[in-house]
């Protein structure tokens, strides 16, 4: 998997769910970073590997991910030489920032690349959860990946525990939405 978006949403947390997810399902997990975090706002992107063997390196070579997972679709974009043929790429709608130059068709583009476009961020509001469109999009990617929902379920509790219950059940409840996504044909 390669997971890409900007410095501010969340793109680390989705990745250490993926890995963390990975290792309570008993598969081998190596977990990578491409470009740092150097701002808020900044491009981000990361790489989870998941295997039932040894998994050779933490980086994805190029023309080999199963999924790219864009939470911002021009990093998406950015990211397709990444995907395998026959891969999938799923990304959410929003844009973030108003950057000079930045291309007003990138969701055309996406979707003339086959890509799925999930509009995260109104259901993540949907649930009462805005600042969860991050986690709506592991619920959309959950069933291209070799992971239980219970698992995922899990982790999420674990890692946002100390947030509190409203915290812990508002990404509950975006998975939930992302998984219905994921659903429809």
């Amino acid at each position: 998997v390669v997971l890409a978006g900007v410095g501010g949403q969340g793109v680390l947390t989705v990745a250490s769910l993926l890995a963390e997810a990975g290792f309570r399902e008993g598969l081998v997990v190596a977990q990578g970073e491409l470009h740092g975090m150097s701002q808020r706002g900044g491009a981000v992107q990361t790489t989870v590997r998941l295997g039932d063997g040894p998994v050779a390196g933490d980086l994805v070579p190029l023309g080999t991910a199963g999924v790219v997972l864009g939470l911002e679709p021009l990093e998406a974009l950015r990211c397709l030489p990444f995907l395998a043929p026959g891969g999938t790429l799923l990304t959410s709608t929003e844009r973030k920032g108003d950057l000079a130059g930045y291309p007003a068709d990138v969701i055309d583009r996406v979707a003339a690349a086959g890509g799925m476009l999930v509009d995260a961020k109104a259901l993540a509001r949907s649930v009462q959860a805005p600042r969860s469109s991050n986690v709506v999009m592991v619920g959309a990617a959950l069933p291209l990946l070799p992971l239980a929902v219970v698992t995922m379920e899990g982790c999420i509790r674990d890692l946002f525990a100390a947030r509190g219950p409203k915290v812990v059940d508002g990404n509950l409840a975006a998975l939930r939405a992302g998984l219905g996504v994921a659903a429809r044909p």
